[in-house]
């Protein structure tokens, strides 16, 4: 038996940052929302107990660094399962991008192993191993548009931005998330972005408050660290692209349009920047 999930990817149309906690991570308040840029994840079972990767990009772990890796492991070992299983991710989403890509294939793995195996966990039950294997994933096992807390696994379902184009641009480089945080004096943030107005924007279904609201505090300190993300952040605002924003830690890019007649300029004009450009829309 064979099962198919797809794993959309995230982006943050806002992330603050509120403190740093006793247990080394960070209190943070996000506003995520799924984007028609997805990885396609294929499991089936094997006869020996043994959990088995593959897949077409060559520059993923293969082994137990992979967070789909975890997710089954972690599964097998909660449930006592004793079958084995080969899972072959067809990787679409850019790697190291801000994008949850990885959390997005680990919640993908909780839910296929949960129908492939009918072990009948609930929703609430697989976000909690999710949060066990990173932030991220909690959000990525339910997906939708939703405000996050905590260290993101607190999720609040919220209604979904108005629909619009969304151009993704991730510039050759790789960001670390860890980096990225630990360069962060979140006591020394001077504006922080307010998810109440973003909220407001979308009850309003009002794109241009949406756009004019957008933050991420993380962007302070990616842009320092890497001038092509800022240089790439320019250049999409120059093409026309309503509201842009790095998305979570980056190094990728997103710009809101919306409409279809500006995307084709756009799109293009960031293609002559960097390789991995996508014109999209939000998963609503």
């Amino acid at each position: 038996m064979k099962v198919f999930e797809k794993a959309p990817a995230k982006i943050n149309l806002m992330l603050d940052v509120l403190r740093k906690r006793e247990d080394g991570y960070h209190e943070v308040e996000m506003i995520m929302t799924m984007v028609d840029l997805a990885d396609r994840i294929e499991m089936q079972e094997l006869p020996r107990d043994t959990i088995m990767i593959s897949s077409q990009a060559g520059y993923i772990p293969l082994d137990e660094k992979n967070l789909a890796f975890q997710a089954a492991r972690l599964i097998k070992d909660r449930y006592d399962v004793k079958q084995g299983v080969y899972i072959h991710l067809d990787k679409k989403i850019p790697v190291a991008a801000g994008l949850a890509g990885g959390s997005s294939d680990a919640a993908a793995t909780l839910r296929g192993l949960n129908r492939l195996w009918e072990l009948g966990i609930p929703t609430d039950e697989l976000q909690r191993l999710g949060a066990e294997l990173g932030s991220d994933v909690p959000f990525c096992v339910t997906g939708g548009t939703a405000i996050a807390r905590g260290r993101g696994e607190k999720l609040e379902p919220i209604e979904s931005p108005p629909q619009c184009w969304v151009i993704l641009a991730k510039p050759p480089i790789n960001v670390s998330t860890a980096d990225v945080y630990g360069k962060l004096r979140a006591n020394a943030i001077q504006h922080h972005p307010s998810a109440e107005l973003v909220l407001e924007a979308i009850r309003l279904k009002r794109f241009d408050l949406l756009c004019d609201r957008l933050g991420n505090v993380l962007e302070e300190v990616t842009l320092d660290l890497y001038p092509e993300v800022r240089r790439l952040k320019e250049c999409m605002l120059r093409l026309g692209a309503e509201g842009v924003l790095m998305s979570g830690s980056g190094p990728t890019v997103f710009g809101l349009v919306s409409k279809e007649a500006k995307v084709a300029r756009i799109y293009n004009g960031l293609r002559g920047f960097c390789k991995d450009v996508f014109a999209i829309r939000l998963l609503t």
